[in-house]
Order: structure tokens, then C-alpha cells, then sequence
């Protein structure tokens, strides 16, 4: 006897894609009670209650599109042939005039507050107060169920908002290229993140922002440059942030008015509902069920940043606001990825080493802190909730450690973690100037001799430091025969070790070319990123898997940018 497993509805239409329509951040939350009715709210403004702010987005003239996902596309359901929609388009390039029911006439924007490093800040609040902080240029248009899964949609470039600031509400073409091309990267490297859907294009209009001269060695931006305005639709289960709790848990705790701590409790409701459901028991008293989400949370943001260091992503500006409540990565700005190995590698000028790739964990550890504030102040007067409570929050940083020490292991085929082992390798990539992605590679491979290793080395290694690799080598391939089958050890770090990484100098070239009309090689990085842990071709491991060329050392733009988008 067979049993047929239905198909996946296939979404071939516009009418059909509106169908999928289902709001329940509209439904169950608070929309600001100052705000228009119609969503032509696009002043900056104090926003003093509510979860969101009705916002229409502003579109951009002349859209065309650039790439769309088409992984993403088939997990949704949505024909290829959508993308090419002239509806579809046009609401992804933020005319959403053109929305048919169920779907909503107008997006939606929220506020949140920042803390970096565990301390609040208003200062970036226009108004002094953190009621004019939030989604300056971010707007969601659609939410949506395809295939069991509940998707929200948002425009990054989608024309101002209350929380703009005073700024144009635009991105650039440059910044969109880079969050589209790195979200789908992200996820076929098997790491938490929001996702990518489309990229559109304006051929009419541009947006002037600071950036590099060519050959720039300049640390900040040294010219005025004007960008083609461009807009990316992320996509994840929700945009919910560490911040937006901790805008509610201020209020509250500051009683700027009345229903401040009712607020609270339905976004963090809504939060259980949106990314947790399927971990949390709904019988649970609420209580417990905070209790639960505190560990789940926990576990989430904790697996993501050893996944970070994995792969040698840098997030840049790890702020609470750039914090995803769901545990994925969120916010793709002056991100980078470490070539040369340095645990101290921070792409963003702005950023500072607090900030830098090894920094990640206790950056980590200051969002989980404002996180567990936010959500503790709904358990007042619950002795035996907020001991349990208190108790995740104290073990983070050993749960942190834990992970990081299970992401070393298994770069290194190792069964247990070894801290000598780990530590001198570490010391060693140091010393001799190593590529991070490059070496882990040929270490897959597990080499008898070290002059496999070298293909990684941006500089000549002297016979001290070769004795010491040798050293290292020895003893780390007694450890990896020790524990098995080498072959099979090998075929594992090859699953997390990936053959290609993210490479600023390759990038920068796919947005240029993007400019004048060519997205060749955008399509070329799509299709490369797709498989990062697969052998490429010869032809493409010739352009992808080599070292940095030496002139984009200290290059303005490749390796170091401001946050400038």
C-alpha cells in the first residue's frame, strides 16, 4: 500500500501570492494611536505607544529587477516566472498601490531602543528620548503563510518612515547587492538568518552618500558619490528585536503611560508565537512559558555566534537592535568575513574592537543581558519564575563557552575539545599571517605534511615557526587517527569548513558591474554561494579559492567601509 504526500502549492500568480496573506503582527498588536490612518506618515516624529506604526512605502522610479532568489523562491512555493510579475515587481519596489485583498493597503514600521554593550543610549534618538528610534528605512509589506510556514516581508530602501531621523529612507545599490548576495550565502553555509527575496533596481532615481575614491587608502570615506537607489525584500518568520523588547521594558518601567507594561507582555506574546510556538507548550502558564523562552533564546543566540566564528563572519555593529529575538542573523550592514586570520578583524570603521570577530560572544552575552531585563520585569512578585529565570541568565556565558569549544572541535575533527591544541593553532594562524577559510579547508584534507598548509599563508614561514607547525601537525594527526576512520573525519570538517567564503574584492565588482546594467556577476556569486562547501570547478576555484591580492590590503571600501548605505 503507498500513500501520496501532497505537494507543495506551487504560487504562480500575483492574485494567488496575495492570497497567502495572513497579518497576525497587525491583528495582534497595537498599531501607534497617533498615526494616520491611510499610512502617509513618512516625517520623523515621537512615537509614544503602540507595537507599529502604518507606513506606505515610497516607491523607486523606473524599477528593474536585479536577481531574485530562487532558492527561496522554490522553499515558498513561488514560480520563477514571478519575479518577472509586473505586480510582483512593482511591490517590491514599494508601490503598494498595488496590493489586492487579503493584503493590507499599507506596510508597517516599528520603533525599538539601543544598547551597545549592555548600556542604553537616546542619543541617537532625534528627540533626545527614544521615541524617534526604529525602522528608518525598513517597512514590511506582506505576511504570509506558503507551505505551513509564516513569512513577513520587508523593503530595506523603502522610502522614509517616523523613525527616518530626517534621512531619505533610500539604500543604495552597493549595500542592497551585499545583503541580498550574503543572506542566501549565510544559509547555504547552514547559519540562522533572515533571508533574501528579490533585489530591484531604480533607473531613475539616485541617493548621494560618502564613500571611497578608486584606490582609496583613505579609513573614512574621502568622496560624495551618487548611488542608484535600490531596494532588497528580506524575508524571515519575524523582525522582532532584542531592542524592541527593551523599548517596551523602559516604558514600563518608566510608566510612560498606562497600558507601557501591557505592551510589553503582548510583544514578547507575540514573539513566543511568531518564532517558538513549535518549542513552547500554549497550555504552559505564561510564566513558564517566559521561563522556556529565556532558554530557548539563549540556546539559539548562542549556537548562532559559534556559527559566526565558524564561518569567519564578522556582524560589525552587534547592538541590540541588530539583535533578532528569533536567534538568526539580522541586519546585514557593515558586516565582514576574516580573510587574513586576526581575532581582533572589525570591517566597520565605526565599530571598534568591541565589536571584532573574537569580541562576538560577550557582545552576545550584553544583548542576551538587555533581553533577560526586558522579560524579567513580567514576572514581578514571581519568586520562583524569576529564580529560574535568573539561573539561564547566569549561565550564559558557560553555555557560550560550550559552544565555541564544540564549533573548535569540529573544525579540527576532534571528538573533545582540546585547549592546548586549540590554543596554540590559534597562536600559530597568527603568527603566520594565515587565510582563516583557506587553512581549515586544507586541514580538511588532513595533510601529512605541512606544505599543504602553506597554501594558505600570505607570507613565507621561517624554520623556528615551521618546527612549530610541524609540532602541532604531528600531534594533531595522532589525535584525528586516534578516533577513527581519517576519511570519514575528513568528509566532517569538510561539512563545516567550507571551500568558498565571502570576499570583499570579489564583491565590490558585481556591484559595480551591477550599475551599469551587467549582473553577470552577481548571477556568477548566487550560483558559487549556493554550494559553499562543494569542490568548484577549476576555472571557478582559480578566481574563488586564493588568497587576497596585495593591493586590496588596507583598500578603502574592500577592506574597511564605513556604515554609509
Amino acid at each position: 500500500m503507498t500513500t501520496t504526500v501532497p505537494a507543495a502549492v506551487r504560487t504562480t500568480t500575483f492574485a494567488e501570492f496575495a492570497q497567502r496573506a495572513n497579518y497576525s503582527l497587525l491583528e495582534s498588536l497595537h498599531a501607534d494611536p497617533q498615526a494616520s490612518s491611510d499610512g502617509h506618515d513618512h516625517r520623523p516624529r515621537q512615537v509614544f505607544s503602540g507595537h507599529y506604526v502604518p507606513v506606505t512605502p515610497t516607491p523607486i522610479p523606473a524599477p528593474e529587477i536585479v536577481a531574485h532568489s530562487r532558492t527561496l523562491f522554490h522553499e515558498l512555493g513561488l514560480s520563477d516566472a514571478l519575479a518577472h510579475d509586473d505586480q510582483f515587481i512593482r511591490l517590491f519596489s514599494g508601490d503598494i498601490s498595488v496590493a489586492q485583498g487579503p493584503m493590507r493597503p499599507f506596510g508597517w514600521a516599528t520603533g525599538y531602543a539601543l544598547s551597545i554593550y549592555g548600556t542604553e543610549y537616546n542619543q541617537q534618538c532625534p528627540f533626545g528620548t527614544g521615541n524617534g528610534y526604529g525602522d528608518g528605512r525598513a517597512i514590511s509589506v506582506f505576511e504570509g503563510v506558503f507551505n505551513g510556514r509564516r513569512w513577513e516581508m520587508q523593503l530595506k530602501g523603502g522610502g522614509p518612515t517616523p523613525y527616518c531621523r530626517g534621512a531619505d529612507g533610500r539604500a543604495v545599490l552597493r549595500s542592497s547587492v551585499r545583503e541580498f548576495l550574503a543572506q542566501e550565502f549565510m544559509h547555504a553555509l547552514g547559519v540562522p538568518t533572515s533571508r533574501s527575496l528579490m533585489l530591484v533596481v531604480s533607473r531613475g532615481e539616485t541617493v548621494r552618500r560618502p564613500w571611497y575614491s578608486a584606490n582609496s587608502r583613505s579609513f573614512d570615506p574621502d568622496i560624495l558619490v551618487d548611488n542608484p537607489a535600490a531596494i532588497t525584500t528580506r524575508v524571515a518568520p519575524s523582525f522582532l528585536r532584542v531592542g524592541q523588547l527593551e523599548l517596551f521594558a523602559r516604558r514600563a518601567r518608566s510608566e510612560a503611560h498606562p497600558g507601557a507594561l501591557n505592551e510589553l507582555q503582548m510583544i514578547t506574546a507575540h514573539l513566543i508565537e511568531r518564532n517558538y510556538r513549535q518549542e513552547i507548550d500554549p497550555g504552559l502558564e505564561f510564566s513558564d512559558q517566559l521561563v522556556e523562552l529565556a532558554g530557548l533564546f539563549r540556546a539559539r543566540l548562542t549556537s548562532l555566534v559559534a556559527n559566526w566564528m565558524r564561518v569567519g563572519y564578522c556582524q560589525g555593529n552587534f547592538n541590540s537592535d541588530n539583535c533578532a529575538a528569533g536567534g538568526f542573523t539580522l541586519d546585514y550592514g557593515p558586516f565582514g568575513f576574516c580573510e587574513l586570520f586576526e581575532p581582533r578583524f572589525q570591517p566597520w570603521t565605526g565599530g571598534g574592537e568591541h565589536f571584532s570577530f573574537f569580541n562576538q560572544p560577550v557582545a552576545a552575552e550584553a544583548n542576551y543581558q538587555m533581553f533577560w531585563a526586558s522579560i524579567r520585569l513580567l514576572l514581578d512578585g514571581n519568586t520562583e519564575a524569576l529564580a529560574r529565570l535568573d539561573q539561564i541568565h547566569d549561565g550564559f556565558a558557560e553555555a557560550m563557552t560550550l559552544e565555541i569549544e564544540a564549533m573548535w572541535a569540529k573544525k579540527l575533527g576532534l571528538i573533545h575539545y582540546d585547549p592546548t591544541l586549540v590554543n596554540e593553532l590559534l597562536e600559530l594562524l597568527v603568527l603566520s599571517k594565515v587565510d582563516y577559510t583557506i587553512f581549515f579547508r586544507r586541514l580538511s584534507d588532513i595533510p601529512e605534511q605541512l606544505s599543504a598548509l602553506k597554501e594558505s599563508f600570505y607570507l613565507p614561514s621561517s624554520e623556528q615557526l615551521d618546527a612549530q607547525w610541524n609540532n602541532w601537525l604531528q600531534r594533531w594527526r595522532e589525535r584525528i587517527t586516534e578516533s577513527g576512520d581519517s576519511r570519514v573525519t575528513s568528509e566532517a570538517m569538510k561539512r563545516v569548513n567550507p571551500k568558498i567564503t565571502w570576499r570583499e574584492w570579489l564583491i565590490a565588482p558585481a556591484y559595480q558591474q551591477a550599475e551599469q546594467g551587467d549582473t553577470s556577476l552577481i548571477e556568477e556569486l548566487q550560483e558559487v554561494f549556493s554550494h559553499p562547501y562543494d569542490e568548484p570547478s577549476a576555472e571557478l576555484a582559480a578566481i574563488y579559492d586564493r588568497l587576497k591580492p596585495r593591493e586590496f590590503f588596507n583598500a578603502g571600501g574592500v577592506s574597511h567601509y564605513s556604515c554609509s548605505s
